[in-house]
């Protein structure tokens, strides 16, 4: 990186060469996908970025700026900061003496139908949601229509499914039923639509590579990855696939989803887990630790606090900020804090129980591996068990899948 004004590392600077309207701007997690969409920004609408000086955008022909972000981001003000550089501000006063008429609007996906009518501005995308066909896919498209756009994402379409808004966005196909008709064949063998495999894939490799943008980002960081195991209780744990028995509510255990529950509280209850946690916490006395569910809350708790640690959490009804000093637990549930945040105060992430998802695991992972972390070795550790559901799991996830749970309980003969 030079010491230009708005300067940028090599690959972001090649990412920003590539970049077009209607792209997807593809890095992995701390690869500085923000700044460099800001970048791509900033020079379209007449700024210079590696100059001497600060070169300002021209502002008669300047756009509105609107980010569409996660709630977290937006809550915690990570944008915010990262428009410092380019003397900008969603507020006016703070815009360094610079009179931009431009209006710079930051908000969550959750918001994104109160901009459908928006015209003639620019749109950044942030952690892309622009997923199947639902309220936000037909507001993004909406918008496309009538501004410029670029999506940004660490984890870009696993199927070709997950690319048909952003392809009809672009003009490549008039519909999403047009795509269908050209490309997917159904399969004859179950009761409901299920695409059973994609024709002319040709075609849809060539315009994903017209589309997605790359950056080539080399970490400096390297991340340690151990899968440390624990005991469980194995007569409880098959008197619920022999008796499907929910002693808590008294009641037959009637779905998948309630059956991995129940077999999962059985696992990540054991105490076995819990002593391997605190073995983690004598050699690193400051991490984040994730979990999937309250009573796995209930438990960090009761032991981090039992052994003299600063506890602090971020959950769907808590929102603290990381602790400070020597010794801390940073508690965080996968669904609402696996993303939209950094950590580099520490260099351990542990793992108490395993996500379904893929995509979040990763995304949980990179909130310790920034650019501008102090350490070089990264400390991850996956409790788990040799129980059936774990093994499933961790199998998905191997493959890089969200863990089917379905599929998982068809096996037992749940419906």
């Amino acid at each position: 990186m030079s010491n230009a004004v708005l300067s940028l590392f090599d690959y972001q600077q090649d990412a920003l060469k590539r970049m077009k309207n209607g792209c997807i701007l593809c890095g992995g997690v701390g690869s500085g996908k923000s700044r460099t969409a800001l970048a791509y920004y900033y020079v379209s609408q007449g700024g210079v970025v590696g100059a001497d000086n600060y070169i300002p955008m021209d502002d008669l022909e300047c756009k509105d700026l609107y980010i569409i972000t996660t709630a977290r981001k937006r809550d915690t003000l990570e944008w915010e900061q990262e428009l410092v550089p380019f003397l900008l501000s969603p507020k006016k006063d703070r815009n360094c003496g610079l009179e931009y008429s431009n209006k710079i609007v930051i908000d969550s996906w959750n918001n994104i139908q109160k901009y459908s009518e928006v015209r003639n501005a620019f749109f950044i995308f942030d952690e892309q949601r622009v997923i199947g066909y639902g309220s936000w896919v037909k507001a993004f498209l909406k918008i496309a229509k009538s501004n410029e756009w670029i999506l940004l994402s660490a984890t870009p379409g696993d199927t070709w499914q997950d690319y048909i808004p952003v392809f009809i966005a672009n003009g490549f196909y008039r519909n999403k039923t047009e795509f269908i008709r050209e490309h997917a064949v159904y399969s004859h063998v179950t009761k409901f639509p299920k695409i059973d495999r994609y024709v002319n894939t040709g075609k849809l490799i060539r315009l994903r590579n017209s589309i997605l943008v790359d950056m080539d980002f080399k970490r400096e960081t390297v991340q340690h990855h151990e899968d440390v195991y624990c005991s469980f209780d194995v007569s409880t744990y098959k008197d619920l696939i022999r008796n499907r028995w929910n002693v808590e509510k008294q009641k037959p255990i009637e779905t998948a989803s309630e059956f991995c529950y129940e077999l999962r509280k059985t696992v990540n209850s054991d105490t076995s887990r819990q002593i391997l946690l605190m073995e983690i916490l004598e050699t690193h006395p400051k991490a984040i630790i994730f979990y999937n569910f309250d009573y796995e809350l209930d438990i960090l708790r009761g032991l981090c606090n039992g052994i003299g640690l600063t506890v602090a959490e971020w959950n769907g009804h808590i929102h603290q900020p990381v602790p400070n000093g020597d010794r801390w637990v940073y508690l965080v549930q996968y669904t609402a804090g696996a993303e939209g945040w950094n950590c580099i105060t520490t260099d351990t992430i542990i793992f108490y129980s395993q996500n379904y998802s893929y995509k979040i695991m990763t995304q949980a992972a990179g909130r310790i591996d920034r650019l501008n972390t102090p350490y070089k070795d990264l400390y991850y550790y996956h409790i788990k068990s040799r129980s059936g559901i774990d093994l499933a799991i961790s199998k998905s996830l191997e493959q890089k899948k969200d863990f089917n749970m379905r599929g998982f309980a068809g096996k037992y003969d749940f419906k």
